[in-house]
């Protein structure tokens, strides 16, 4: 028991969403649910069911017709609510007290604003008006080069609200990284803004927008929203208009809805690209909807009036995630810009002052401000924050000491995953279930997730392959300009035909948890023997030496050999004491195998524009391959850190 972290008392469990939504299943269907794993197995024996008790207790809008989904073992292609007609836009914008707040916006230091839930409503229609005065309507792209600020949430209801199709980027991606996403989908409108604010300093990205308006003819119009500026040049852009231009001419107050066929495009989200153009995953209205309010509802425990931050990008997927909590009447708290500017204490005094109830973040940024030796409890007032969700990469256990000693004791320790793939989650928290230190607390409801072996069969208690045995509404509508969905099929079936196979390489506990070792086409293989990559981060970044750390396996001598690069914290060099240190507290904690043949000191890392590590780029950088698309990192030139290094040729 001395790893359980905390327990959720009586009179959580009792207020918890997911607990009125057991006694709604007993009423209904005669069970007696008692416990999480009661309920999810139930949910996993009785689909239909299921997501229609999802529908009902979330209050969603909509006509379901008849049917729930055709055939619940055909994966891919099954059908749901076939018969039904949904928008997603319409049930983030379900009528509430037009004073109430939807969005409250910081942008660093340097702005704060709230927009009210009436503001919201007349702006939306405004700019629907505006979107149609252009042509735009259902099945037309709308893409986006934005800050996470309300006018990017704004333009994404207005948008969808009139089924058009979104897809956005941050505005830190370069030209080529831009066009290599949007030039596939064909936007007719662009939404930037003149510049953004990073680490205390503004960018200007016209230059940057100019560029990338003149390489996509499908454009007719840039609308520039004013963020660093009041009212920036913009005649050199071609076809752009400042936000109150686009809108001047609006004069409707009220949003409209399309509802659509429960597969319409709602998304088009993209891949990391680091191994190539990034591919384009379509994800839908219905799907979207119906998985994210269940996960906020139900595993979140969101209440109307609840303040629900997450730190994320527009480039990430969490922010689409994010935006559906409105679904569950709350209030989006939004942050762009570093999250150490000016100093570690940001985000958290954005938290105090907020009252944030949900404040998510990645284990990243935990890591981070683990290392910089913060105790938020005894500097700031968390006491409205009830659940903490951390995601983008496996949550170590030294970080769930450090939340619970250093953050706050009472507290859900939610660690979060899923991903672009399915947009939403297969693995996460729940308000009525313990955490225990480094697990995952559960499988998702509705999910039927499993653990494959190399013979693919089902285990537990040993490693293997994260799969989905059975359909789910947010598998993705395909790909985009993908005929016959071949590499849609490739990339999640192939392995397992009739399973989704997701690529991760994952454990189920005793306790009914999960823990992640990182991604399954990752994994190292010396002498054959498969080894997660999360299991060495977990040991070496215990070492105060290392601020990260990233791990390859290096084609040798008719084997692979483990080789670890780590970044030290500034001034310190790797010597040979060092070197034991890490090779010491990786065998004692691990095996002998995971011990590195090599420990190499980097002054960078390369990673992707949401922050994750990109091992299989270094990989390939190590052994001599060119990397297809760096555009797709953040850091490019970081890559160069690994190459031809001497280190690596005995």
């Amino acid at each position: 028991m001395s790893n359980l972290l905390w327990q959720p008392s009586p009179e959580r469990i009792s207020a918890a969403n997911i607990t009125a939504f057991m006694q709604t299943i007993n009423a209904a269907h005669g069970t007696a649910l008692s416990d999480y794993e009661s309920l999810r197995q139930w949910s996993v024996e009785n689909i239909p069911a299921f997501w229609n008790t999802v529908w009902d207790f979330c209050g969603l809008i909509g006509d379901r017709g008849a049917v729930v989904v055709d055939d619940v073992t055909r994966l891919p292609g099954a059908k749901w609510y076939p018969d039904g007609a949904v928008n997603y836009a319409e049930n983030l914008m379900k009528p509430r007290d037009p004073a109430a707040e939807a969005f409250v916006f910081w942008g660093e230091t340097k702005v704060k604003r709230r927009l009210t839930f009436g503001e919201t409503t007349q702006t939306v229609a405004r700019i629907q008006d505006a979107l149609k005065a252009l042509g735009i309507g259902k099945g037309d792209r709308v893409a986006a080069y934005m800050p996470n600020m309300p006018e990017t949430m704004l333009y994404m209801l207005a948008a969808t609200g009139l089924g058009a199709i979104w897809s956005s980027a941050s505005p830190d991606f370069g030209v080529q990284g831009v066009l290599d996403r949007f030039g596939q989908i064909e936007p007719k409108l662009l939404l930037t803004v003149d510049g953004y604010f990073y680490n205390g300093k503004s960018h200007d990205i016209r230059d940057k927008v100019r560029d990338i308006a003149a390489e996509i003819p499908s454009l007719q119009a840039v609308v520039v929203v004013p963020y660093v500026q009041e009212a920036a040049d913009l005649s050199a852009i071609a076809k752009a208009v400042s936000h109150d231009q686009f809108v001047a001419a609006s004069a409707s107050d009220v949003p409209q809805f399309l509802r659509l066929p429960f597969d319409h495009p709602l998304f088009i989200m993209f891949s990391s690209g680091t191994t190539g153009v990034p591919k384009c995953i379509v994800h839908s209205h219905g799907g979207t909807l119906l998985q994210q309010v269940k996960e906020h509802v139900l595993h979140c425990d969101e209440k109307p009036g609840d303040r629900v931050f997450y730190f994320t990008t527009c480039g990430w997927m969490m922010w689409n995630w994010l935006a559906a909590s409105l679904a569950a009447g709350t209030t989006l708290m939004l942050y762009d810009g570093s999250p150490f500017y000016p100093s570690g204490d940001i985000l958290f005094d954005y938290c105090q002052e907020e009252r944030f109830t949900l404040l998510g973040t990645s284990a990243k940024w935990i890591d981070a401000v683990k290392k910089a030796g913060m105790v938020p409890k005894d500097s700031h007032d968390l006491s409205s924050v009830r659940v903490i969700t951390s995601t983008g990469s496996p949550l170590v256990p030294e970080s769930f000491d450090y939340i619970y000693e250093a953050v706050k004791q009472d507290v859900q320790l939610a660690s979060i995953s899923g991903g672009t793939d399915i947009l939403s989650c297969f693995m996460l928290g729940n308000p009525v279930s313990p955490v225990y230190r480094g697990e995952i607390q559960c499988r998702g409801l509705g999910m039927a997730v499993e653990v494959f072996n190399d013979d693919g069969q089902p285990v537990a208690g040993e490693k293997g392959e994260l799969v989905c045995t059975k359909a789910f509404p947010s598998v993705p509508v395909g790909f985009w300009n993908d005929p016959g969905d071949v590499k849609f099929r490739a990339a999640y079936f192939d392995q397992c035909p009739g399973v989704w196979t997701h690529g991760d390489w994952i454990e189920l506990t005793p306790t009914g948890g999960i823990i992640v070792y990182g991604r399954s086409d990752a994994t190292l293989n010396p002498g054959g023997v498969r080894i997660g990559t999360a299991e060495i981060y977990r040991q070496v970044e215990k070492l105060d030496e290392v601020v990260e750390s990233l791990v390859v396996g290096q084609d040798w001598d008719n084997d692979v050999r483990v080789v670890l690069f780590v970044r030290l914290r500034d001034g310190l060099t790797l010597d040979a004491a060092l070197t034991d240190r890490i090779r010491k507290v990786i065998k004692d904690n691990c095996t002998p195998r995971h011990v590195p043949a090599k420990v190499v000191q980097v002054t960078d890392i390369p990673r992707t524009k949401s922050g994750k590590i990109v091992e299989l780029a270094v990989r390939e950088v190590v052994h001599g391959r060119p990397v297809k698309n760096k555009e797709a990192l953040a850091n490019p030139e970081a890559l160069e850190l690994f190459a031809n290094r001497p280190e690596l040729q005995s």
